[in-house]
């Protein structure tokens, strides 16, 4: 989705929205944009297409400055990537306004702005905020009135800031489903999409409440609420750090990461979902018509990456859609056979997984209707082959076991899952209780996370082994494989994971003692089925490892168990992914091993 940055100053700040835009590189982006009101109390416009850079270019030939101004990045959602559908939008010269996010009644809007004889020259439905706020102002409002009033007539999820060179002395915003911050200097003020944007300026930031609409002035900012009473939000510092490359008061990377996965998943749902309903044209302007045509879709992906597409085969399956999962390395090297109407779906961290960019690229002659690839850097190689990407916006990940990147591509596919389930009938009811449960997910992971210090226990009993087994039934099969995975990467101990169910079929052989056998337990239809699977494991000497969300009774008296809040069973393996992770990191610690960088392996690979 789209990035924001805003200030307001006694000094230039062009220096400063550059900066900003940059920041927010890694949300995702097209084209980008910059309003600056110069010397004379104009509003001048630049845009460009592709890099930031490229529109850093352009402001920097022009010789422009100003004390005002607002800055986007955008995403195409309602218009090709195009220069004309690039932000910021204008209505003539009265008035500039960037938007983050989905304006639901823009048609309706569009066609009575056409009979009051406005032009539009993009196809975007933020010009239709524009041009609204415009025939406010031409009435006599002024802009803080009429940003009131052109939000009271949209519908959907926006975070909007206007400026006009009328107002010489602030920026108006407000926000609805979409986040935006004030971010607070001296005789300067802020604001952006999010934090990251504005740590090179300030930490000290508001964050706008849904309804909220703010006048952003350089000596000072007012607020008012929903119902228009001004209102004092709470001023917060930022323990964030500006630099991505800092691991702040963690002792590795992979911990900072594994604790930052709260945020990075709210990140990942930004402007996506909104008052209990899926946001699908956030994913794109294409990909509407690329799902209404899917009837299968294949996965194809490496490591963990391969790991997330087969808990989405469950989902997928689970709401009627036909689905194949594949490591990219054997499906790139035989002959598959593509049903009809097959959806090809690429998932990658890095976007540049050679063995994965391979798979994608031999796919143009096997029939696929399209490609779309789940991915976190936007510059990357698969982004640029693919139809469509949704962009999983986990930020930069320094540590090569792969874990905030894990969860939110776990996330981008359950959003992936309501837009496919919309198709085989899914009711308005279903859909908000889906969407509610992604809404709690965030604070789940929060609660999870402050089990660090019984985990780390449990990791004690790991310091003299050399095996372990992950057992786990359903989609927490490979929730299983994933944690052993980030066991074997960061402290060397051989695991493996198995279907609970396969136990006699050849593992219960390896149970012993010296045999710890870790298993996610979820309350689910297949509850008592494992846990006479652990029985079984318990009968041979083998120790139990388990993590549940309700009390384990199974009649032993050795076995360690840690009780998660409760949680929805859509998204259980997403929680269940975060204890795992946390125990491979603290038995890494106790092994002694190089966490970040383990030995043999890379973050990207990107030969084969």
């Amino acid at each position: 989705m789209c990035g924001i940055v805003g200030a307001i100053s006694d000094h230039n700040v062009l220096p400063i929205l550059m900066e900003g835009l940059q920041r927010l590189e890694y949300r995702g982006y097209d084209s980008a944009g910059v309003a600056i009101r110069d010397e004379k109390g104009e509003l001048k416009r630049f845009r460009a297409l592709g890099k930031v850079a490229v529109l850093k270019e352009v402001v920097e030939e022009s010789g422009i400055a100003g004390k005002l101004g607002i800055a986007h990045t955008r995403w195409a959602t309602h218009g090709v990537p195009a220069m004309r559908n690039a932000h910021p939008h204008m209505s003539g010269v009265r008035v500039g306004v960037v938007h983050n996010g989905i304006i639901e009644n823009h048609n309706e809007l569009r066609d009575r702005l056409i009979g009051l004889g406005y032009s539009f020259t993009s196809e975007t439905d933020t010009e239709v905020v524009a041009h609204l706020m415009a025939h406010k102002l031409e009435s006599g409002k002024s802009l803080f009135d009429a940003v009131v009033e052109s939000a009271a007539e949209l519908e959907g999820a926006y975070a909007i800031a206007a400026t006009c060179p009328d107002n010489t002395d602030s920026i108006v915003v407000t926000r609805e489903g979409s986040p935006l911050v004030i971010g607070l200097g001296e005789d300067s003020n802020y604001i952006a999409s999010d934090v990251t944007a504005l740590l090179s300026v300030t930490r000290r930031f508001i964050f706008l409440e849904e309804g909220d609409v703010a006048d952003v002035r350089r000596d000072g900012v007012t607020v008012f609420n929903a119902s228009g009473e001004e209102v004092e939000r709470e001023v917060k510092e930022s323990a964030l750090c500006s630099s991505t490359a800092d691991k702040g008061p963690y002792a590795h990377y992979m911990l900072k990461e594994i604790y930052e996965q709260p945020g990075v998943i709210s990140e990942t749902l930004e402007g996506r979902i909104h008052k209990g309903r899926l946001l699908e044209a956030s994913f794109g302007h294409e990909t509407t018509a690329l799902l209404d045509n899917t009837r299968h879709v294949q996965i194809i992906a490496c490591g963990t990456s391969y790991h997330a597409g087969l808990v989405a085969k469950y989902w997928f399956e689970e709401a009627g859609v036909s689905c194949h999962v594949e490591v990219a390395s054997e499906y790139r090297y035989r002959k598959a056979v593509v049903p009809d109407h097959s959806l090809l779906i690429t998932i990658s961290q890095s976007g540049e997984t050679a063995d994965t960019l391979a798979a994608l690229k031999g796919s143009r002659s096997q029939g696929y209707i399209g490609s779309l690839c789940v991915c976190n850097v936007p510059e990357s190689s698969l982004v640029r082959e693919s139809d469509v990407s949704l962009m999983t916006r986990a930020g930069t990940e320094i540590g090569v076991a792969s874990t905030k990147a894990f969860t939110t591509q776990l996330v981008a596919l359950r959003l992936l899952m309501i837009a496919l389930t919309r198709r085989k009938g899914l009711t308005s009811e279903q859909e908000e209780e889906l969407v509610n449960e992604l809404h709690a997910l965030p604070r789940q992971v929060e609660v999870v996370l402050q089990l660090a210090d019984e985990i780390k226990i449990m990791a004690a009993d790991f310091s003299d082994k050399q095996n372990a087994l992950f057992l786990g039934r359903g989609a927490f099969y490979p929730v299983a494989m994933e944690g052993a995975l980030k066991l074997k990467e960061i402290s060397y101990i051989h695991a493996e994971a198995y279907p609970a169910g396969e136990l006699k079929h050849g593992p219960l052989a390896l149970v012993d003692e010296s045999m710890p056998v870790v298993c996610a337990l979820p309350d689910d239809p297949l509850l008592e089925k494992v846990l006479s699977n652990l029985q079984e494991v318990r009968a041979r000497g083998g120790e139990l490892f388990l993590f549940s969300d309700h009390t384990v009774d199974i009649g032993l008296d050795r076995y360690q168990s840690l009780m998660l809040s409760d949680i929805y069973p859509g998204t259980a393996p997403i929680v269940y992914s975060i204890p795992l992770q946390l125990l491979a990191y603290h038995v890494a610690l106790i092994k002694g091993t190089d966490v970040d960088q383990p030995r043999n392996l890379a973050k990207s690979v990107t030969v084969e």
